[in-house]
């Protein structure tokens, strides 16, 4: 058995294509039909190219599929706001499965705002025919379900005093999401600052689009943080695997945030990493092996 955490000598190329979500086209990267089928879905200010460096230690054991979000990298780029609301990623992400894997479920994955987005299926599996019997297990990487950050918002509110601070610290490091919704100032300071190019005191990899995928996933903010959420039948809860992967220097989602988890999901894993917020960049070689063998513990092919 090949080791997840090597990388394959001169990987094939991820071919690409474009799937359509309503009149949306997505652009989508996969690798050669391999074992279990496994979708990774970017975050905010990414594209599908942030999961590289994890997909070429994956990909000579796993179907490996990424694509660039609606407003990010070579996709689509909707014109309104309310086009970037939750239950629009949902529906791409749909498409994307129904495209790459039509007749067997996959493993979703899911870093930031795609671990957001990704938690919209999940939780809705079983009420939802588009993903209902199709997701096989779920690795979570800074990312909460927005359901479960009220529920948490709401315990923080009306706890005890180390509750109510644990509230405020997660809430002074989420400064930025209400900051994104002042009007023009969050685009002037994306188009302009360094902040893009430099995170956690090094210097990452940004494709040509950063500024643009920065200014557009400002509708990510926009359109989802404080609207009004649709009720999901039976609640945020969910028999999906669940593997919450806890980076332990993320200076935007915080540890605290997930404590709550097993309230939710009822067969979780917890794995604690030493790594900040881009850990699928910093430490591709623990996220590869931890992804490797939460999908071989749930493979579930027909």
């Amino acid at each position: 058995m090949a080791d997840p955490g090597a990388p394959a000598s001169d990987p094939p190329v991820p071919a690409r294509s474009t799937v359509g979500s309503g009149d949306l086209p997505l652009a989508v990267w996969q690798t050669p039909r391999v074992g279990p089928t496994v979708v990774l879905v970017h975050g905010f200010p990414d594209t599908h190219a942030v999961w590289d460096p994890v997909v070429r230690r994956l990909q000579d054991r796993f179907h490996c599929v990424t694509y660039d979000v609606r407003g990010a990298g070579e996709s689509g780029v909707p014109r309104r706001q309310d086009a970037y609301a939750v239950r629009h990623l949902v529906a791409d992400l749909a498409a994307v499965m129904d495209t790459v894997s039509p007749d067997q479920p996959v493993h979703l994955v899911g870093h930031d705002w795609g671990s957001i987005q990704a938690w919209e299926a999940v939780i809705r599996e079983r009420s939802d025919v588009r993903f209902r019997g199709r997701i096989a297990s779920y690795s979570t990487i800074s990312g909460p379900c927005l359901d479960h950050v009220a529920a948490f918002s709401r315990s923080a509110l009306h706890g005890g005093w180390n509750r109510k601070r644990e509230g405020l610290h997660q809430l002074l490091h989420s400064w930025y999401v209400y900051a994104f919704h002042l009007p023009l100032l969050p685009e002037y300071v994306l188009r302009h600052a360094s902040l893009l190019v430099r995170d956690e005191g090094r210097h990452r990899h940004f494709g040509p689009t950063l500024t643009d995928d920065a200014v557009n996933g400002l509708n990510l903010y926009r359109a989802n943080i404080f609207a009004r959420r649709e009720r999901v039948p039976g609640g945020a809860t969910t028999d999906v695997p669940v593997q919450l992967v806890v980076p332990l220097r993320d200076r935007y989602v915080l540890p605290q945030l997930t404590q709550d988890l097993h309230r939710f999901a009822s067969d979780l894993t917890r794995l604690e990493v030493d790594a900040g917020h881009w850990v699928l960049l910093s430490s591709p070689d623990e996220l590869a092996s931890a992804l490797a063998a939460f999908v071989d513990a749930h493979d579930v092919r027909r």
